[in-house]
């Protein structure tokens, strides 16, 4: 008796919570509906961005591929992950899918990779590393249109972290 009673008030017990749960979502029509981020106009690059940023469309150009164009914005994002590896210590991809949605829905970007590097002495050995890395060197010759990059140092240790961020716009 006890579990034939059971059995009968369980499915009602599961119908009932899973109608009392309820989830976080978002899909399109809220996505609409939400601000969108701020574009960043304005960055100062330093010698060795501008390098980097040279020697890697010059790489592009040798191999035939499209030289890519610089925007100030993506550099800004790739700043901001520079000043967070330095201010948590960290040397990763942290909030990577935060920066690409960024750039996504300010630029209207339809693809976006990321390559990081810490201290490297010069903007060529930085660039050879990458390049020397498979899944490295796939984002510089990648079909990509646009890129930014930031080479930041950390005032405590004198390192340098780099972010490149690549973009299809």
């Amino acid at each position: 008796m006890k579990l034939n009673l059971s059995l009968k008030i369980m499915p009602i017990m599961a119908l009932f919570m899973l109608n009392s749960c309820s989830s976080d979502s978002v899909d399109a029509e809220n996505l609409s509906s939400e601000v969108k981020p701020e574009l960043i106009v304005n960055y100062t690059y330093n010698a060795a961005e501008l390098e980097t940023l040279n020697l890697i469309n010059d790489y592009r150009a040798s191999i035939g591929l499209n030289r890519l164009e610089r925007i100030n914005h993506i550099s800004y994002k790739s700043e901001e992950h520079d000043i967070y590896m330095i201010d948590h210590k960290v040397f990763n991809h942290d909030d990577f899918v935060s920066r690409s949605e960024n750039i996504m829905k300010v630029l209207g970007a339809k693809t976006v990779a990321e390559n990081i590097a810490l201290n490297y002495v010069s903007p060529k050995s930085a660039l050879n590393a990458w390049l020397n890395s498979p899944k490295h060197k796939i984002n510089i010759v990648g079909d990509f249109t646009h890129f930014g990059i930031a080479i930041k140092e950390d005032p405590v240790t004198g390192e340098k972290y780099y972010t490149n961020i690549f973009a299809k716009i």
